[in-house]
């Protein structure tokens, strides 16, 4: 006769596994619900961490344009009690927004023609052109401020003095230069590339759609019409004229009868003051000393100091956060 109470092995394992099988079901909509939990205080977590970052940056950069309010102001705004020579330096492309731009021009000239004690501006050139408007602009504006303020005013280029670059230097008085400097190439450009038959030969097409028959007409992978560039060419023409005109005002009865003098060459230094387009050879130092007669010098050239590129630089990582943020904020949810 059998014990009733005794199981087979068999019997024991069957059991077993569907305690365990009971056991999973029963527990798995709970670890679901951790999941979900723990995914959620991920998210919550990661959002934190980036308003934190936000809110570290937006701290740096009140910090940085403090700094340059307290600092970098407060230097702009010392003016020198001694007599001496006003210098501003124009070097690099002159360009909206770079170093040498009108707006930093200027500033610069307006701050050093009404010191007193500055007994004359010098600019140190060292420049191969740029734009004309922004060249336009800083000519205009010495000849407004040298008969307001009846001070003197001196270029002395040092590399070179082309293009827009000695746009500006006209409206000096006098013209200074190495007898290697660069100066002239009094012309006008616009420069581009055409793509058109490389992409007829690659079978590739251009879709370009304008409101406006000749409003793409500047773009390289369209062909050119001669009516399209005649029209550039008259501005081109135009523009020139106008340069040779300031070119003309300014230097006067200096400059020599060359016919190439307008063309766009360059030349040196000396054959600068041969044909008038410069005065006479010298450098810093020597204006200063000989001809200004104020051997110490002030540098007035409005430069963008640390504080500044650093709430630049900061207010655009700001931005670039800010937009990141939000994108990943929408795509979590």
């Amino acid at each position: 006769m059998s014990d009733s109470n005794n199981s087979s092995p068999e019997g024991d394992i069957t059991k077993s596994t569907a305690k365990f099988t009971n056991d999973d079901e029963s527990s798995g909509w709970e670890r679901a619900v951790i999941e979900k939990l723990a995914l959620a205080s991920l998210i919550e977590q990661r959002s934190a961490r980036r308003w934190r970052n936000a809110w570290r940056i937006f701290l740096l950069v009140l910090l940085g344009f403090l700094f340059w309010t307290l600092f970098g102001m407060s230097e702009r705004g010392k003016h020198p009690s001694f007599t001496h020579t006003a210098l501003i330096e124009i070097k690099g492309e002159i360009a909206s927004g770079g170093e040498a731009s009108a707006e930093l021009l200027v500033g610069a000239l307006r701050s050093a023609f009404e010191e007193d004690s500055a007994r004359a501006v010098v600019l140190l050139i060292n420049s191969p052109g740029g734009s004309p408007v922004q060249a336009g602009i800083v000519n205009d504006e010495i000849k407004r401020l040298k008969a307001k303020h009846s001070k003197p005013v001196y270029a002395v280029v040092e590399e070179s003095a082309a293009s827009a670059a000695y746009y500006i230097a006209v409206a000096a008085d006098t013209i200074y230069v190495d007898k290697a400097s660069i100066v002239g190439s009094i012309g006008v450009l616009i420069d581009g590339f055409g793509f058109t038959g490389l992409m007829d030969k690659l079978g590739v097409e251009r879709r370009l759609m304008t409101a406006g028959e000749n409003k793409g007409f500047l773009d390289p992978f369209s062909p050119q019409t001669e009516r399209q560039r005649a029209h550039a060419q008259a501005l081109l023409n135009q523009i020139h004229q106008q340069f040779i005109e300031v070119v003309k005002v300014g230097r006067g009865q200096r400059l020599k009868d060359v016919p190439e003098m307008f063309s766009g060459l360059f030349w040196s230094g000396q054959q600068a003051i041969d044909m008038g387009l410069a005065d006479h050879l010298g450098s810093l130092d020597y204006v200063a000393r000989e001809v200004v007669k104020a051997e110490e010098i002030v540098d007035y050239t409005q430069r963008e100091n640390v504080a500044e590129r650093l709430v630049k630089r900061f207010g655009a990582a700001i931005g670039e956060g800010a937009v990141k943020a939000m994108h990943s904020m929408a795509v979590l949810r």
